[in-house]
């Protein structure tokens, strides 16, 4: 009798491989993880700070208490976007597990921040009705030095393991500059480095693509997540919801 692989068996067996010759890493101490043993340590998970409420309805950060609606940061600025998720307060460990993804190849650590945003809230995400998953694009110079693209490796990830997959879309969404750091600059001051920074175009909105969710690693000021909301808004999409896998404090 002759066997036949199924597509079910071909990815188990790629997987299968793929984890051999490339272990994965604990994305929060870096270590090399046994194999088949889940995508983090069981001890370094618990270090990790999710967010949990009451958090800012519009952008998602933490505030002080149940009768605040709004982080100070959204109580005096209009947001573009209808609101935004975040995984993690963007903490130490964070922080150096996100160093890790962008400036020492980590992608695979998109793999675990993925999976447990949809599995976190995948209720959530399926209420906003998205149309479409755009990550925040990069430079093209950044993007030849990293090698991927780390908002679009969050992207397929959460797509990848939410139980209705939504299309990840590359192709509307355009970084046309290199923009200064924006590490020492003021809100306003990001804001403005960035309003030329992104494009969208129009003719590749078809009809009916009117709700997207925006994926980026971190939100801090929420300059990035402005801009590029405000150019899909003016091609023709309606609705821009924001998922990140962390977010700051006290902004």
């Amino acid at each position: 009798m002759t066997f036949i692989p199924t597509i079910s068996y071909v990815k188990s067996a790629a997987g299968f491989l793929a984890e051999i010759l490339y272990p994965r890493r604990c994305p929060v101490c870096d270590e090399v993880l046994p194999f088949r043993s889940g995508s983090i340590c069981p001890g370094c998970f618990s270090k990790l700070s999710f967010t949990k409420s009451p958090v800012c309805k519009k952008c998602g950060k933490e505030v002080t208490g149940e009768a605040v609606e709004y982080c100070y940061d959204c109580s005096r600025r209009r947001k573009s976007f209808e609101y935004g998720i975040a995984l993690l307060n963007y903490d130490g460990i964070s922080k150096r597990s996100m160093a890790r993804i962008k400036y020492h190849g980590r992608r695979e650590y998109m793999d675990f921040y993925g999976e447990a945003l949809a599995k976190r809230y995948g209720k959530r995400i399926a209420r906003m009705k998205a149309d479409a998953i755009i990550p925040v694009p990069v430079h093209k110079k950044r993007l030849r030095e990293r090698g991927f693209n780390q908002a679009e490796a969050l992207a397929r990830s959460v797509s990848a393991h939410l139980p209705e997959p939504v299309p990840v879309r590359t192709d509307i969404l355009f970084r046309t500059r290199k923009t200064m750091p924006q590490k020492d600059l003021t809100a306003a001051e990001r804001l403005k480095n960035l309003s030329q920074a992104f494009a969208a175009d129009s003719s590749r909105v078809p009809p009916g693509l009117e709700t997207v969710i925006l994926t980026d690693d971190i939100y801090t000021t929420g300059s990035t997540a402005e801009a590029c909301a405000r150019a899909l808004l003016g091609a023709g999409i309606r609705r821009v919801y924001l998922l990140n896998v962390c977010i700051g404090h006290g902004r």
